[in-house]
């Protein structure tokens, strides 16, 4: 089996066995204020259709529900919600929300990692404090189909598959995400940045054309240029390559292709993060992807994960993209039209 498919599986298998008493202690045994709670019983939606393919559609086949808070952590330097939101049947979006302890609204960043990361980062208190440091808000999640999130459903549909789901929903996931941080009141939504890597890139790059709120993008490693992308990428399983490469496929997804959006998001700080060695992404792709960027964003490539690393241990993750919602304070942040 495919090494991401295997990772999706045993993610989603721990998310299994987390709601099962004894098997994986989770939080709720750590923090005992705080025990997890059951989200209450959702109806299921009414028959519209989500538009997938209408990155700014967040209404069709979508009805919000009231926000649940299923744990609350106090820590020495921040604090840690993990709530569960819900527009979707069968969907629950679990959302972490770290707050530096500041009494006035701070900047926030989303972070969304590729397929088929997990939310378990986002219980780290390392990655929690790093995140936070210097005053600024992080909102993690996963995408559809990915984690916790990925169950009720035939193995034969995964995150490629059902690519057109995959990007569309998760693009609708963040705009009523940014709706709902929008009415906590804690938080200063002029100041909105998004850290997206692999899959979850490709996302932020859609998310941010539907959404001007996104204000500074901070890019690693995005998958896009479905045609090459689809036909070369190593993440594709030999056996089923066939299937989304047909014209039918492409046509499906080909509206929601980064390379498409990326030169439009001219009014925003976009960062560009390439590892070269980085084997999901074919060099033809990695190559279109890089050339599409608006003049005057950053671009950096590094030749290996190694000198990647170097680079982070000394700037930090967040570093860069905290450094342009700090600037924004003073000069509003979004660019003048070009």
């Amino acid at each position: 089996m495919p090494y991401l498919r295997l990772c999706a599986l045993f993610t989603a298998s721990l998310t299994v066995c987390a709601a099962v008493p004894g098997i994986v202690p989770d939080m709720a045994i750590q923090n005992k204020q705080s025990p997890v709670q059951k989200s209450p019983e959702v109806p299921r939606d009414s028959e519209a259709v989500e538009n997938w393919t209408v990155l700014g559609d967040i209404k069709t086949g979508l009805e919000p529900r009231p926000p649940f808070e299923v744990q609350k952590d106090e820590e020495e330097g921040f604090t840690r919600e993990f709530i569960r939101l819900q527009w979707r049947a069968g969907d629950p979006i679990d959302l972490w929300v770290m707050r530096p302890k500041a009494p006035s609204k701070v900047p926030v960043v989303l972070y969304l990692y590729s397929y088929p990361a997990d939310t378990d980062r986002f219980r780290d208190n390392g990655w929690c404090t790093r995140v936070t440091k210097g005053g600024f808000a992080a909102v993690g999640f996963v995408s559809a189909l990915t984690g916790q999130r990925y169950h009720n459903r035939p193995m034969k549909q995964w995150f490629i598959s059902e690519l057109t789901e995959s990007l569309g929903s998760s693009v609708h996931d963040v705009q009523l995400i940014l709706n709902y941080l929008g009415t906590r009141g804690d938080l200063d939504m002029d100041r909105v940045g998004m850290f997206g890597m692999g899959s979850g890139a490709s996302i932020a790059i859609l998310a941010a054309h539907a959404d001007p709120r996104i204000k500074v993008l901070d890019l690693m490693d995005p998958w896009g240029d479905w045609p090459d992308w689809l036909q070369e990428s190593p993440a594709i399983p030999e056996n089923e390559r066939g299937k989304y490469t047909t014209r039918e496929f492409l046509k499906s997804v080909a509206l929601l292709d980064p390379v498409i959006y990326l030169p439009q998001l001219k009014r925003r700080e976009l960062r560009l993060q390439q590892v070269l060695s980085d084997r999901v992404t074919p060099e033809k792709a990695r190559e279109k992807i890089a050339v599409a960027i608006p003049e005057g964003s950053v671009f950096v490539q590094y030749a290996d994960a190694q000198e990647h690393r170097r680079a982070w241990q000394a700037s930090g993750l967040s570093g860069w993209i905290k450094q342009q919602l700090q600037a924004g304070k003073q000069t509003g942040l979004e660019k003048p039209q070009q």
